[in-house]
């Protein structure tokens, strides 16, 4: 972030407070050696750590098991000018335990888009930032409201 890019810059837990509210986010990966991005839904685990269902064989599976990734969320009110991104970043894997998949099949997220056999998607947050632009007005006091001719 820049010092007068007008956006307040948010703690951590400010950070995970916000992304448990919304179910849906993007995860960025590499595929084929360039990056990609996918929107998935989730759901953010006690430990910080974001969580995704998804089918065992797919692509998105392949590509991340393993991997550090990028995971954004946010909250845009284009009306009001106002809203924040979320960013965690860290290790991605599938979960194997056994008795970790049983506890996900009932607090974790349920996935839009069932397959016959799904895994979940642990990722770490080892880093979190995240950005907050509050009805319209920067840090300074000035109005980014675009007006209307």
């Amino acid at each position: 972030m820049y010092p007068s890019d007008g956006f307040r810059e948010l703690g951590r837990q400010e950070c995970l407070r916000l992304m448990a509210r919304v179910s849906v986010g993007r995860i960025v990966f590499t595929r084929r050696a360039l990056p990609a991005v996918l929107p998935v839904n989730f759901r953010l685990d006690a430990d910080g750590a974001v969580l995704l269902r998804t089918a065992a064989d797919s692509e998105l599976v392949r590509a991340v098991d393993g991997a550090v990734v990028a995971f954004e969320a946010d909250d845009i009110d284009p009306d009001r000018h106002a809203g924040w991104s979320v960013v965690v970043t860290g290790p991605a894997r599938v979960v194997t335990d056994t008795a970790e998949q049983r506890r996900l099949a009932v607090t974790g997220p349920v996935s839009w888009a069932p397959s016959a056999r799904e895994v979940f998607v642990r990722i770490e947050s080892e880093l979190v930032s995240g950005r907050e632009l509050v009805a319209g007005r920067s840090l300074y006091g000035v109005s980014l409201a675009v007006t209307k001719s």
